[in-house]
């Protein structure tokens, strides 16, 4: 009988540290990842090349399958590189877009809130492919920067909590689902 007891104890503590390890995985497995950026000069401006992965918390895939748009933004920055003092960042810019799920059509819509391009999408991973992938975008011209300093471009993807609804945007603060930011990508200009 005490066996059988301590069976079911070392069953349940397994079961358990299986579960806690489940739910630790899928918080990591939600957020934003640069994966790789870098400039070229072309015609006496740098443009911009980049690969993001977006993933998706559940409080974030819950709200856009029921309707609440999200907005994401790629917040690029030019810095000048200094040895005794901190960088200084000498341009930054910020791209918007907003992801959308339409129930009747089963589509996702991807707004460049920048530019204004619209493009629909069948599937949530199509969405977030496109937006995840900058080709060539013109990003500083080069003329701007004096021929004598060091540069790096910087690059970070993050979720725009305060383009939320107003009765979620508290929510969102105060959950660690909803904090979606990648880490700051460098890279030298």
């Amino acid at each position: 009988m005490l066996a059988g007891v301590l069976i079911r104890t070392r069953l349940r503590t397994g079961l358990l540290a299986l579960l806690a390890l489940l739910a630790v995985t899928s918080v990591r497995a939600a957020g934003f990842d640069v994966i790789d950026a870098s400039t070229r000069l072309e015609g006496g401006v740098y443009r911009l090349s980049a690969q993001i992965e977006y993933s998706l918390s559940e409080q974030a895939l819950d709200a856009l399958q029921n309707g609440v748009p999200l907005t994401i933004e790629l917040l690029m920055e030019v810095r000048r590189r200094r040895s005794w003092v901190w960088d200084e960042t000498v341009y930054s810019l910020a791209q918007r877009f907003r992801l959308e799920y339409h129930a009747l059509s089963r589509q996702y819509l991807v707004h460049n809130l920048n530019s204004g391009e619209r493009r629909n999408f069948p599937t949530r991973p199509a969405a977030l492919r496109f937006m995840g992938q900058i080709h060539e975008f013109p990003l500083l011209d080069h003329s701007l920067l004096a021929p004598d300093q060091r540069y790096e471009g910087a690059l970070q993807a993050r979720l725009d909590l305060d383009a939320l609804p107003a009765p979620l945007r508290l929510l969102a603060y105060l959950s660690e689902g909803w904090r979606l930011t990648s880490e700051w990508y460098a890279w030298p200009l």
